[in-house]
């Protein structure tokens, strides 16, 4: 992790930005291979992983749990081989999982369906608010004995493991969709088949992520959508291969939007269009093109129309097109939400967002955090009554603002694109992030990223 000030001003782009951008992998995806890696009884390979503070909590985690990892940081691989000894340890084995909610669910999921052991698992202080209720309701009607050492149905958990018997199994996973793809994933291992009924409604992207990964691994997880019952099958994963990790859509909604903050152009290497790959989030490509931007796909050195076959995306706001605001649902991309928000003030007419209830049980409470860092800046904000959105209208920013981003990455990286707007005409530094060394969560270089992308464009 780069050395970063407690508070980092951000230096503006007093020219257009240009230059190339390669992401980091996928967090939601390395975590979910990591894991899908460790039901597999053969050696799997992941490529493109991400190495960040969340991934690091999954690879100590399965260590600590006897299977043996070699992690390649330069080369961006993570050979993940047989669990040796975890699962027969005599004595408990403690897991930390810090604020990392995918590292949470799916390692609960995964002790509770072990052969035999004592678990213990907790997180920072933040993490015992977070969701888990749904996940272990799931886990102890297939048999699991989980017991909530502080306060129930959150962290911290021991648990007994004993297996999972498998049958039918109700999960209300409407409060964090990770408690599903938990449950889906360590199904096969389960003692018989395994159908799991939808108690609520469920959002979308990242369970699909997930059966799609289950299935790449070799395990397909079926979906009645008349009973919304999901089905799986006992038996083992049988991939043992190579595994490759898309880079990270969340990551790339920062440099997607920062042409908007320093206009410019940017090409993002590898990144897949709306609609491709396993990630939802690139759904907001579509959002930026509403507000004014040019996003076109690359194939090799030219520029095409459409998404299929592409080795990037270049990205630019030109400031003669309208930078208009919009009303977007952000439920089945929702961490994108705040980088949009972030941008608002430099659009023109209120934006409106809704679709983000959920977030409020995330990090921090994403939509109060960025209703208070925007009403600093000088911007009039309304909080929906129903906690489901906001409404943002651009007013004259404020200068001098330091950002509080709450221990939460996002509120960093977001804050950081409109902080590269040139507000005094003269380059001079207007908004400031505290606590900017958060970005380890998901993205360790963001603000080293950001710095070599300044100095090339006024190189």
């Amino acid at each position: 992790m780069p050395s970063l000030p407690a508070v980092l001003p951000i230096q503006p782009f007093t020219r257009p930005v240009r230059g190339e951008v390669t992401l980091p992998g996928s967090k939601s995806l390395t975590n979910r291979a990591l894991l899908l890696a460790a039901l597999c009884k053969e050696k799997v390979t992941l490529t493109g992983a991400l190495f960040s503070e969340d991934t690091h909590l999954m690879v100590e985690a399965l260590k600590a749990l006897g299977f043996t990892i070699n992690a390649n940081a330069d080369a961006g691989t993570i050979e993940v081989s047989e669990q040796t000894n975890g699962f027969t340890k005599n004595e408990p084995v403690a897991l930390h999982v810090g604020l990392a909610g995918t590292a949470a669910r799916f390692l609960t999921a995964l002790c509770a369906a072990a052969p035999r052991g004592i678990y213990r698992i907790d997180g920072i202080p933040q993490m015992r608010k977070r969701p888990m209720k749904g996940l272990i309701d799931a886990l102890r009607s297939l048999g699991a004995d989980i017991r909530c050492t502080g306060v129930e149905g959150f962290f911290p958990l021991e648990i007994h493991a004993r297996g999972l018997r498998g049958g039918e199994v109700s999960i209300d996973a409407s409060e964090s969709s990770q408690m599903l793809s938990a449950l889906l994933m360590v199904s096969p291992w389960a003692a018989s088949d395994v159908h799991i009924n939808l108690a609520t409604s469920v959002r979308e992207p990242f369970v699909q992520m997930t059966k799609v990964m289950m299935s790449q691994f070799g395990v397909a997880a079926g979906f009645d959508p008349d009973t919304k019952t999901w089905n799986v099958r006992h038996q083992n994963y049988p991939f043992n291969s190579y595994y490759s990790i898309e880079p990270d859509a969340t990551a790339a909604s920062y440099f997607l939007a920062l042409p908007f903050a320093s206009s410019g152009s940017l090409t993002i290497r590898a990144l897949q269009g709306p609609g491709q790959g396993l990630q939802g989030d690139t759904q907001f490509i579509k959002v930026l093109e509403k507000v004014g931007a040019t996003i076109r796909a690359q194939e090799g050195n030219k520029t095409v129309f459409g998404w299929n076959e592409i080795t990037g995306v270049n990205v630019a706001y030109y400031s003669p097109a309208p930078r208009t605001g919009v009303a977007e649902n952000f439920n089945e991309f929702s961490d994108t939400f705040l980088t949009l928000a972030a941008i608002s003030p430099l659009l023109s007419g209120p934006t409106r967002i809704t679709g983000i209830a959920h977030s409020r049980k995330q990090e921090t409470d994403r939509v109060a955090g960025m209703v208070r860092e925007l009403r600093k800046l000088g911007q009039e904000v309304d909080e929906h009554a129903d906690g489901d959105g906001l409404t943002l209208t651009p007013r004259p920013l404020k200068s001098g603002v330091e950002i509080e981003t709450y221990g939460d990455h996002r509120f960093a990286m977001s804050f950081g694109i409109l902080g590269c707007h040139d507000l005094h005409g003269d380059g001079r530094p207007w908004l400031s992030i505290k606590d900017p060394a958060c970005c380890a969560k998901t993205f360790p270089h963001f603000f080293d990223l950001l710095a070599t992308l300044h100095a090339h464009s006024h190189a």
